[in-house]
């Protein structure tokens, strides 16, 4: 039996109706999306603040060791255990925002950081600061190569490259600014610092957490995200010769990193003087801003030659940094840091703008979650055994040995990038 044509036609009208809403529906979840402009600024921002709160806890580790009392092992074991925790993280997710997109991804990393900071402002206890390391790593292992592969997405078409230097001036912009922020509050006031520190961080990731979910989304959910979930390294085919290229000087680099970020407060501390917060973490600000600074000011030279500066003044500032604390000068110190740190910031963009442009914006998780994989490896395992020398060898010792270490590494890289047959 044929339907009357009343009510093939009223059928049709609420077809169309409802495809009217559908689209209705959809342009108003457009609107609420930020343009590519707009969504560009928004995640270099939370760059920027996944690296305040990575050396915000750093300045207060020797007062909480004061506090609760543990040793210097303990203590790196802390700051290691960061490492080990986002390491896994990456291993397991690093190309999860490849198969379901950057934003839910983004979101729920800045959940778990804001719990993290929950965490430090209410430690006790080496236990609660061990989770709350180990759960701010498994925040940061979600985060960092999708922030990464979410600003290369989004960079703007007029600028080629840009993506690739605000990926390695922004990080060090970050860690900067959080050592800075926790050495002076500590200094201001010590009685209320931690609150001040992470009751602020918290608020701003749970903002950022909402704020992510308005980015136009750059990698459209498809088939194969529990296959990602395998813990791998995982390099794509065209990223392999620019990516073996590349690591040596990015093992150099982050192994400098995770000396100064170690060790630079203590030594500081306990060699050189150096009594107040605020200088102490000036030894992180300073390596990481310098870095910042240098890698925005060579950006308009080749990767290669930007990899070779940098991993030659990542020998030479070490180096330095050695003599100075022999001579147990703490100027001396500080302006080794200011050469090691253009060497830090210049070596790490060299290798992004060497890599970056080799894939397409289906591998970029995976290829940032290989290059973080490396970076903390040389950042984190070299500390945590630094940490537990320390006390057989004593400071000045152990930061000889691991300085020696870090020289022989920066200069290999050098070499290597310098006799490369290509770029």
């Amino acid at each position: 039996m044929t339907a009357p044509s009343s009510t093939r036609s009223s059928s049709r009208e609420r077809s169309a109706s409802a495809g009217q809403v559908a689209e209705t529906d959809e342009r108003k979840t457009a609107t609420r999306r930020l343009g590519r402009g707009p969504g560009f600024v928004l995640t270099l921002a939370t760059v920027v603040a996944l690296m305040v709160g990575a050396s915000a806890p750093s300045p207060f580790y020797p007062v909480l060791q004061a506090e609760i009392g543990f040793s210097a092992g303990t203590m790196t074991t802390i700051f290691g255990v960061y490492a080990v925790a986002l390491l896994v993280t990456l291993l397991v997710t690093g190309s999860l925002s490849d198969h379901i997109g950057r934003r839910p991804v983004l979101a729920a990393g800045f959940v778990v950081l804001a719990a993290s900071m929950v965490g430090f402002w209410h430690a006790e206890s080496v236990g609660t600061l061990l989770v709350s390391r180990a759960v701010q790593g498994l925040a940061a292992g979600l985060l960092m190569s999708t922030m990464t592969a979410a600003v290369t997405d989004l960079e703007p078409a007029s600028r080629p490259g840009l993506a690739a230097t605000l990926n390695s001036v922004t990080p060090l912009f970050g860690l900067a600014a959080g050592a800075l922020f926790g050495g002076l509050v500590l200094d201001l006031s010590p009685g209320g610092a931690l609150t001040i520190v992470f009751a602020s961080l918290t608020a701003v990731y749970v903002v950022l957490a909402l704020a992510v979910l308005a980015l136009p989304e750059t990698s459209p959910r498809h088939e194969g995200w529990r296959r990602s979930l395998r813990p791998r390294v995982g390099i794509p085919q065209a990223a392999r010769p620019a990516f073996r290229r590349s690591a040596p000087a990015l093992f150099a680099g982050w192994a400098t990193g995770g000396l100064y970020l170690s060790l630079g407060a203590p030594l500081v501390g306990q060699l050189l003087g150096g009594r107040s917060h605020l200088v102490q973490g000036s030894v992180v600000a300073v390596l990481t801003g310098v870095g910042a600074v240098s890698s925005f000011l060579a950006r308009n030279r080749t990767p290669r030659q930007i990899t070779i500066y940098g991993t030659t003044m990542l020998a030479v500032g070490t180096l330095l940094t050695l003599l100075a604390l022999h001579g147990e000068s703490l100027v001396g110190f500080l302006l080794a840091a200011v050469v090691a740190g253009s060497g830090f910031g210049t070596s790490f963009l060299g290798i992004m703008r060497s890599i970056t442009p080799t894939v397409g914006p289906e591998q970029r998780g995976e290829l940032f979650a290989s290059v973080f994989v490396v970076s903390y490896l040389a950042f984190g395992l070299p500390a945590v055994a630094a940490g537990f020398a320390a006390p057989r060898l004593g400071l000045e010792t152990t930061a000889t040995i691991y300085g020696l270490v870090v020289v022989v590494l920066s200069g290999a890289a050098a070499l290597t990038r310098t006799f490369a047959t290509k770029g």
